[in-house]
C-alpha cells in the first residue's frame, strides 16, 4: 500500500512538471482561527508554460483539482475596500492573487506593500484601465509598461511583483496576447465572474450568482474586484459558503525568488491623511467611493515615488476605468 501511495505521487509529481507546474507543500495551518477556510496547497507555475489561463476566454486554465478555486481581485488598490478585503482574507488564512492598477498603486504604496507582505501574489492590470481595444498597439505597449512600472515603484523591489497580467475589461485581441507573450507575462482571464461590479447588485446576490456559476464549473479562477463595498461585504459570505460546499482554495504563485517582505514606504500614510478604516460600519458607501478614486488622481501628486526609467512615457487621455465599470 505505503509502495501504491509512492508510486501515485511520483507519477503526479512528473506529470505537473512537464505542464510547467511544481508541487508545494500544503498550506500551514491557520492558528489565528482553527474554523478557518485556509489555503489548501500552493501552486507554483512556470511562465514559459503558461500564457493564457481562464475558460471565460481560453481552452487553457489552471491545473486545479476537483473543487479547487483561485482567488483574484482586479482594480486596486483602494483603501478602505481593500483593507477591509485583507482583514478578511487574514481572518480565514486564505491567500489570493492581485492585479492592481498603476495610477491605484502610486496612490496607494503602503497597501501594496501590506498586499505582499501578507503573502498575496501581485500582478499588473494597466497604467489606467482603459480599454485596449480602442487604443493603438503603441498605447496598449505604454499601458502595460507603465502599470509595471508604477507597481514595480510602489513595491519598491521589481522581484516582488509576478509577470501576471489581466487585460483591463478582459478586451483581448491576437496582437495584444501576442504582445504580452513577448513580454513573457502570463494572460490571466478567469472561469468564474463575480459581475461584483452591477451596480445594485447586493453581497448575497454577489455570493449566489458567484456559487451558481461555480458548481457548474466545479472549480476555477474567480474574478472580483477590491474597490467596492458591496465585494468587501460579500467576502467573508462567500468565503464560508465555499468551505461549507466543499472547496478548497489555491495560491498561484511564479516560479523564482521573491523577497520574503518589504519595508514599509518611509511616508506611509493614505493620501487624505486619515488611517483606512477596518470596519464596514465606518466605510463610505459606493458613492463615496466613486468620489475618492475621481479624486485620486490629484491626491496621488502628493505621494512622493521614484519610478523606473521607462521608454514610454506619454500620459494617455482615456476616461477612468470607474466610469466604465466592469473588469
Amino acid at each position: 500500500m505505503w509502495e501504491r501511495r509512492v508510486l501515485r505521487f511520483t507519477i503526479a509529481l512528473f506529470v505537473c512538471t512537464l505542464a510547467g507546474v511544481s508541487i508545494s507543500a500544503a498550506a500551514e495551518t491557520c492558528s489565528i482561527n482553527p474554523d478557518a477556510l485556509g489555503t489548501s496547497r500552493v501552486l507554483t507555475i512556470n511562465p514559459n508554460e503558461f500564457t493564457l489561463l481562464g475558460t471565460m476566454q481560453y481552452k487553457q486554465t489552471l491545473p486545479l483539482g476537483d473543487r479547487e478555486v483561485v482567488l483574484t481581485f482586479d482594480d486596486g488598490p483602494l483603501p478602505p475596500f481593500t483593507d477591509i478585503i485583507l482583514d478578511t482574507l487574514a481572518s480565514q488564512c486564505v491567500k489570493a492573487t492581485y492585479f492592481l492598477v498603476g495610477q491605484m498603486a502610486s496612490a496607494y504604496p503602503s497597501v501594496v506593500r501590506r498586499i505582499y507582505n501578507e503573502g498575496h501574489t501581485i500582478g499588473t492590470h494597466s497604467e489606467h484601465h482603459p480599454n485596449f481595444q480602442r487604443l493603438s498597439m503603441r498605447r496598449v505597449e505604454r499601458e502595460v509598461g507603465d502599470g509595471i512600472n508604477s507597481v514595480t515603484a510602489a513595491l519598491d523591489d521589481a522581484k516582488a511583483l509576478s509577470p501576471f497580467f489581466r487585460i483591463p475589461y478582459l478586451g483581448r485581441t491576437n496582437a495584444i496576447e501576442g504582445f504580452l507573450e513577448g513580454k513573457e507575462l502570463v494572460t490571466w482571464s478567469a472561469d468564474v465572474d463575480t459581475n461584483d461590479w452591477w451596480r445594485g447588485s447586493s453581497p448575497g446576490a454577489i455570493v449566489k450568482r458567484t456559487m451558481r456559476r461555480l458548481n457548474a464549473k466545479g472549480r476555477g479562477i474567480i474574478l472580483m474586484h477590491d474597490i467596492h463595498r458591496r465585494t468587501a461585504m460579500a467576502l467573508p459570505i462567500l468565503l464560508k459558503e465555499l468551505k461549507a460546499n466543499g472547496y478548497n482554495v489555491v495560491h498561484v504563485v511564479a516560479g523564482g525568488e521573491r523577497p520574503k517582505s518589504i519595508p514599509e514606504p518611509i511616508a506611509s500614510p493614505a493620501p487624505d491623511g486619515k488611517a483606512s478604516p477596518t470596519e464596514l460600519t465606518n466605510a463610505p458607501n459606493d458613492d463615496d467611493a466613486l468620489t475618492a478614486r475621481q479624486n485620486h488622481r490629484i491626491k496621488k501628486r502628493r505621494v512622493s515615488r521614484h519610478r523606473p526609467t521607462h521608454s514610454w512615457s506619454e500620459m494617455t487621455t482615456e476616461r477612468p476605468f470607474w466610469v466604465f465599470g466592469g473588469h
